[in-house]
């Protein structure tokens, strides 16, 4: 695997592989990868024939109070991961090689409708950031396909409406979320969990499955979302959201069938967010 920190040299790189013919296939990351990560390698190697990752923690989708800074950087561990999972290209830019004017003066791209609510609401400024950063990136790797994970479900959502308002001529792969045995989401961030934490952190899950039971069986949407705020609250988290929406994540309807729970909650200081798809009964 080799890896690249400059654009000159990954435009040169890139334009080798498509001179052969290759399809390109992205993973952006921001590292201190684990075996999420790795599953969406795993997706590349699929789609296409040159697998290119990146790792970048993109300061523009951090808010002033949040982890910038304590957010971990593994690179040795992260190229030697990305290389066995049978990564070619890892691109590792720097913030002013990607945003020379600064983070003030940066252009920015916003999805307007998807990107409110849920995780938009809670952390404003969030997905314009994470919107410019693939815009960035779209444009330096053209890749034909780039997989994201479906843990960030609203990200994915803003990703593939990013992709069809600017007409980038790019396949988006949604993979599977990837969990731990307790079915807690893997996450870089449960790092930050004391051992405590870590034992409660799965709640979130299960509270997930007990209410797609739930509203699977017919049981009033209110009354359900009412009773998994009240159980993690119980469990020790403070909710962020708790929220089911359409596939689209547009409001739930009296014809919608495919639905997705939510939920975004801290356990001490550590944010976490999971999903689950659900089919609402007719």
């Amino acid at each position: 695997m080799r890896t690249l920190r400059d654009i000159p040299a990954l435009r040169e790189t890139l334009g080798e592989y498509r001179q052969r013919g290759q399809r390109i296939a992205l993973v952006p990351t921001m590292g201190n990868l684990h075996a999420g990560h790795l599953a969406l390698v795993e997706a590349a190697r699929r789609h296409g024939d040159v697998v290119v990752a990146t790792i970048f923690v993109n300061p523009l989708q951090f808010g002033p109070s949040e982890d910038l800074d304590a957010y971990p950087r593994t690179l040795a561990d992260d190229q030697d991961k990305l290389a066995q999972a049978g990564c070619d290209l890892l691109f590792t830019p720097d913030t002013a090689m990607l945003y020379p004017r600064g983070l003030d003066g940066q252009t920015r791209v916003c999805v307007p409708a998807v990107s409110e609510g849920l995780c938009g609401g809670a952390r404003p400024g969030h997905f314009d950031g994470v919107s410019t950063v693939v815009s960035i990136l779209f444009n330096l790797v053209q890749p034909d396909t780039a997989c994201f994970g479906e843990k960030d479900y609203q990200q994915l959502a803003v990703i593939r409406k990013l992709v069809e308002d600017l007409h980038f001529p790019i396949e988006i792969v949604g993979v599977p979320i990837v969990r731990a045995d307790d079915g807690l989401a893997l996450s870089s961030r449960n790092g930050y969990l004391d051992p405590d934490q870590r034992a409660t952190a799965p709640s979130l899950y299960r509270t997930l499955c007990e209410l797609r039971n739930a509203l699977e069986a017919g049981e009033p949407i209110a009354t359900s979302l009412e009773t998994g705020l009240a159980r993690l609250r119980e469990s020790g988290f403070e909710p962020d959201y708790l929220e089911l929406r359409d596939a689209d994540l547009a409001a739930v309807t009296a014809t919608t069938r495919d639905a997705v729970l939510l939920a975004a909650a801290r356990l001490g200081p550590t944010r976490l967010i999971d999903n689950l798809t659900l089919t609402l009964p007719r």
